[in-house]
């Protein structure tokens, strides 16, 4: 068996500062996502806020029930929403904040398996690489230029 190692490539800012405006922008717009989080029991807020070819953005949030695990996730809430709003437009980025409250959050939370495997279908869907952004309450900011770098391992619909 031979040992192979794998080299995933990001980005890091210390702030939104070190991000271009659109960039900042779409931040903005998903640290707003998570005023409309319905989250009574984890009390964890995700916004996703995802920037479309046409300068447009679509905001989604968590929305959690009381019947555990059903419930949806911020990335697939703001997914769901470009289909039936704008199902034409290509996704050009994607940008996720969080904010807890029982405790400061500040770093970045990546997108759980389910929500990668749908931006990854997205990306291959729209031939066209989907940029991620994340960060928490404040600090650091994470990029990476496709969703494929968040999950390099992947299988898609060419794989059937």
């Amino acid at each position: 068996m031979e040992n192979k190692s794998l080299k995933i490539n990001y980005f890091l800012a210390r702030n939104a500062d070190e991000c271009s405006q659109e960039e900042s922008t779409l931040l903005a717009a998903a640290e707003h996502a998570t005023l409309s989080s319905h989250s009574p029991y984890s009390k964890f807020r995700v916004g996703a806020a995802l920037l479309l070819d046409d300068g447009s953005i679509i905001e989604g949030s968590n929305q959690e029930n009381a019947s555990f695990p059903v419930g949806f996730c911020a990335e697939r809430t703001a997914l769901s929403a470009k289909v039936a709003i704008a199902p034409d437009k290509k996704i050009i980025m994607i940008a996720i904040r969080v904010r807890s409250e029982i405790k400061l959050v500040n770093q970045p939370a990546a997108p759980c398996g389910i929500c990668r495997q749908v931006l990854l279908e997205s990306e291959e869907i729209q031939n066209q690489n989907i940029r991620v952004l994340m960060q928490g309450e404040q600090g650091p900011i994470l990029r990476f230029d496709a969703v494929k770098d968040l999950m390099p391992f992947y299988f898609g619909a060419s794989d059937f």
